[in-house]
């Protein structure tokens, strides 16, 4: 079984800006690798004697250039730049298989994260090993046993965080599942969950409506503020702590609801929310978004396979609120 343990770092500010630094390395890799494949790729299809970009051939031709044309690049570790490479062909796989979008190219404070294979750090207790740069304070040890595949390093407003996939076979940090009963889940926006059992209606904890008032007095600070001053950085910073939090709350309250559902239940039903086209409803786009509906899926996926709870989707077209109205 494969699971991740996200961790938060206690790095200085020397380790916090060669932090910075290698994700700005991976994210130019990264659009340098997009811009190169949509060249040969449309290259290939003119004349086929050309050759068709491949990510190896990427990142060979990227290690044959970078000394003389971004020798900034050898100031980090090489895993920056290459598994930036390696997820745009991955990228490109799932556009090609139907499972995503046209890869886009990655932003400066949205993606700003670097990934490491397991033969280019180590774990110790609560410390990381980072290629050229040594041992970064983790605010808590690895959680799991198993071979250690990778880790990526990411930032979210001004804290840094390592998340540590590893395959491990060990479910003992699973809290025993029940899996005695069988439940259908309607979600809404004015009660989050609706259950079948006859309980009360879950209503979800709508964090960016709660905060909203402060959300948009912060942003309005951020737009007075001139643009790159120091009060402006200042601004910003307090301004992605919020939505950080808002983020937070919003899945804390969602991983333990899925969670209580894997857990007592042997099959849970939900709807086949057709979420995209709820947003179009420029009435109800804000709050549809602050429930989570999304969320609730993915991990209600991976979550009734950890627990072995078989999980039902109902037709989106399904009468469910007239059958049942109350």
């Amino acid at each position: 079984m494969l699971i991740a343990h996200r961790i938060a770092l206690d790095p200085n500010n020397v380790q916090a800006t060669y932090f910075a630094r290698a994700a700005g390395t991976a994210r130019f890799a990264y659009n340098w690798a997009l811009a190169e494949w949509k060249r040969q790729y449309v290259a290939w299809k003119l004349d086929n004697r050309q050759t068709k970009p491949t990510q190896a051939a990427l990142r060979r031709q990227l290690n044959a250039i970078k000394r003389e044309q971004f020798p900034w690049m050898l100031e980090v570790t090489k895993n920056a730049p290459q598994m930036a490479i390696i997820q745009l062909g991955q990228a490109f796989q799932n556009f090609f298989a139907g499972r995503a979008k046209y890869p886009q190219p990655r932003k400066k404070g949205v993606h700003d994260r670097f990934t490491l294979t397991n033969d280019q750090f180590s774990i110790d207790g609560c410390r990381i090993r980072i290629p050229n740069l040594g041992w970064v304070r983790m605010r808590e040890s690895l959680r799991f046993a198993g071979k250690i595949l990778s880790a990526t390093v990411s930032r979210v407003a001004d804290r840094w965080f390592v998340s540590v996939a590893v395959d491990t076979q060990d479910d003992s940090h699973l809290p025993q599942a029940k899996n005695q009963g069988v439940v259908g889940v309607d979600l809404g926006v004015a009660a989050l969950a609706t259950l079948s059992t006859g309980e009360p209606p879950i209503p979800g904890p709508k964090p960016h409506k709660a905060l909203l008032a402060w959300l948009q007095r912060l942003s309005r600070s951020l737009s007075r503020k001139q643009k790159g001053s120091a009060n402006r950085k200042k601004a910003k910073a307090k301004l992605a702590r919020l939505h950080a939090r808002i983020a937070h709350i919003r899945a804390d309250f969602t991983h333990k609801l899925t969670t209580r559902l894997c857990r007592e239940n042997q099959a849970v039903a939900l709807e086949d929310l057709n979420v995209s086209g709820m947003l179009a409803n420029e009435k109800l786009a804000r709050a549809i978004s602050d429930v989570g509906f999304g969320l609730i899926r993915s991990q209600m996926e991976y979550k009734a396979q950890r627990y072995g709870t078989r999980l039902v989707f109902a037709e989106r077209w399904y009468p469910s609120s007239r059958l049942c109205s109350v």
